[in-house]
Parts: structure tokens; sequence; C-alpha cells
């Protein structure tokens, strides 16, 4: 199998060429596309995954429930989509509510430098995920509660653009804020939005993130 090829952007999320994946999360890698994706139950807990412990970075720690990159000529909910099964062994629809730029090191081994699409679905409680060898080590759900009182104990196993797309969910379209209102009443709120702030900067010390619009 070939290298993998990301989608170079500028800091307007314009295409602007593609790159090898490894080149892009060097210490000074290039600004290219990723997602991540958020899967909850009715009862709005999520869905985490723990990266496996082959990865180059962030290794061992928890994300969200899917992240990778989207192809060209892919939106970030088909990527989304694509990569469901491949990582988590399901398929989903997925919804689109924002995206974010973040420029994070880790150690001194590699970045993420990143436009970043957030997705969101909703999944039955019941449903039984595949960890794919090579991509996820373990799969848990989560309360807001539970995250609240683990990122204030133990901020740094968790991802930081995890951490970013939490933070920034009551920035989402209105559309998809009213349809997912129910799921994300939990996790818009001050408090956590506060504790989250607190986690992010404990990865990003010069608040190197923002929306884009």
């Amino acid at each position: 199998m070939g290298e993998e090829y990301l989608v170079l952007v500028d800091k307007y999320d314009n295409p602007i060429g593609s790159e090898e994946k490894v080149k892009c999360h060097l210490p000074n890698g290039k600004l290219h596309r990723a997602f991540t994706a958020l899967l909850f139950d009715k009862s709005g807990r999520l869905v985490l995954t723990k990266r496996a412990k082959e990865k180059m970075l962030w290794p061992g720690d928890w994300d969200g429930t899917v992240a990778s990159h989207p192809r060209e000529p892919e939106t970030y909910v088909s990527s989304a989509e694509r990569r469901m099964p491949e990582e988590i062994g399901i398929n989903c629809k997925m919804d689109y509510l924002m995206k974010f730029e973040y420029h994070v090191p880790y150690k001194n081994i590699g970045s993420e430098n990143e436009i970043c699409g957030t997705l969101i679905s909703i999944v039955d409680e019941s449903t039984v995920f595949k960890m794919v060898e090579g991509e996820i080590d373990e799969i848990k759900w989560i309360s807001a509660k539970e995250l609240l009182s683990e990122i204030r104990n133990n901020p740094k196993i968790y991802c930081p653009w995890m951490l970013i797309a939490l933070e920034l969910l009551d920035k989402s379209e209105k559309p998809m804020l009213e349809k997912y209102k129910s799921i994300l009443s939990s996790w818009i709120n001050s408090e956590l939005q506060i504790e989250l702030k607190k986690a992010i900067r404990v990865h990003l010390p010069d608040d190197k993130w923002r929306l884009v619009k």
C-alpha cells in the first residue's frame, strides 16, 4: 500500500496541494485537513477511544470516537463515514458541526497542524464496536460529568483536538445545535467549558486554536 497523502489547506480551509501524511506530522508539519467524529447515545454519553500504542503521535491517549483525515474529493462528512467501519467496525451517518484550526507539538517527535472538522451522530447504547488493530486499543462510554472529573485530575491523557472539539460545541451550526439539543445539553455548560479550556492549555499554552468560519 502506498503512502497516504493529505489535503493541504490555507487558513481559510482552501485546498492548496497535498503532502505525504508522515511529512504533515513532523514538528514543522504543514497545515492540512482532518476531522474528529463524536458518537453519542440518546442519554448524551460519548464514545471515547484509546489510540493504539503503535501510533506515532499521542499513543495510548484517549480521543473522541474517530479521528482521521479527508482525502480529495471527500467532504468532512463523507470522510468520517468512510472511516467509521475502518476504525470501529460500524457504519454510521454523520452531521457536520463546525471546524477549528490548531497547532500542537508532541514531545520532540512531531505535531498536529490541522483544520479539523467536527462531526456528530447518535448510536444505540447496545452498539457492538470492533477495535481495529493498530488504530484503537480500548473503547468506553463517558458522560459529561465523568469527563469533567477526569480532565480535572489528569488532562494530559486526552488528545488536544478532542478537548477543543468539545469546548467549541456551542459554536456549532445552529440547525445542528437544535437537532442535537437533547444530546448536547449536558456538554454545553459553563463549568465544563472552563475546565476544557484549562485542559487544552496543558497541551497548547499559547492558545493556538481558533474557530474557522
